[in-house]
């Protein structure tokens, strides 16, 4: 029987160096096998050039139209972006509440994008998929951005969320998704076809990683995804990002020795998503 891909993807590489010499260890040690990088991130001037030397790591592009974080371009060329002090929305239900009343330009948008999407380019490394910070590809005018870039820069995949509780949010995050999986795949761009990481972000550990694999394989999907967020402990520069997130906890279940146990257990192979099949 052809084993089940799993993609064991971490975001926000680039912003803090905490962050980045975590994930970096959770590839070297660890399960971790693909990045999404967030050229927004402070520290990603400094740790860009480290994904050069990871020939076997992933690293997609962690698009962002919101964050504690400026963006690239300026106010004056993104005013629909940007609030008065010239940062983008804080959250997702900023920039969706903006979006609602049309206050969201779609080309500013692309324009932001394509210059974070650029900045990545230039390290040389082949750009494995496009996601976006805050899950923001699953809104349609972002969605329809995101796709774009993907195939006018000839990127082979997207991520799709999936988010499994009994709330409006997950509501909203399975109807989007589908959307989203459609017009990926009407687009000829490949995805895992299912996820976890909406509902454990920040706070996987050794305990729940077993059970989460188990619940992904038990689908029976040719190729899913694990989102995660490790990072070093003591890092003071992500003190900023009141997200709640236990970054050292989920390292540590991902290098322990628990991490390659549960993989083999359920089935998975490792991969990332330059690994996907072609779409039939």
């Amino acid at each position: 029987m052809t084993p089940k891909l799993l993609i064991v993807n971490a975001d926000d590489y680039g912003l803090t160096e905490g962050i980045s010499r975590g994930i970096l260890h959770g590839h070297r040690e660890g399960i971790v096998t693909s990045t999404s990088a967030i050229a927004l991130g402070p520290a990603y001037p400094k740790v860009a050039a480290w994904l050069a030397d990871e020939d076997d790591l992933g690293v997609g592009v962690h698009l962002a139209a919101v964050g504690e974080d400026p963006p690239l371009l300026s106010a004056r060329e993104i005013p629909s972006l940007v609030g008065k002090r010239g940062h983008l929305c804080e959250s997702y239900s900023q920039f969706v509440g903006r979006a609602l009343l049309g206050r969201i330009n779609p080309e500013e948008l692309r324009l932001e994008f394509t210059a974070q999407l650029q900045l990545v380019q230039e390290l040389g490394v082949p750009i494995t998929h496009l996601d976006a910070h805050q899950h923001l590809q699953l809104w349609p005018s972002v969605c329809s951005v995101v796709i774009e870039l993907a195939k006018r820069f000839d990127i082979p995949a997207v991520r799709v969320p999936r988010f499994r509780a009994r709330n409006p949010v997950a509501l909203g995050v399975t109807l989007l998704g589908a959307r989203l999986a459609r017009q990926a795949t009407k687009a000829g761009l490949r995805h895992p076809l299912d996820a976890v990481g909406i509902e454990c972000a920040g706070h996987l550990d050794e305990r729940r990683l077993p059970t989460v694999l188990h619940r992904l394989a038990s689908h029976g999907h040719a190729a899913v995804e694990l989102t995660v967020h490790p990072g070093e402990g003591d890092d003071i520069d992500r003190r900023r990002y009141e997200w709640g997130y236990q970054w050292e906890d989920e390292l540590a279940a991902l290098v322990g020795p628990v991490a390659r146990r549960a993989v083999v257990a359920a089935g998975f192979s490792l991969a990332t998503y330059a690994d996907l099949p072609p779409l039939r």
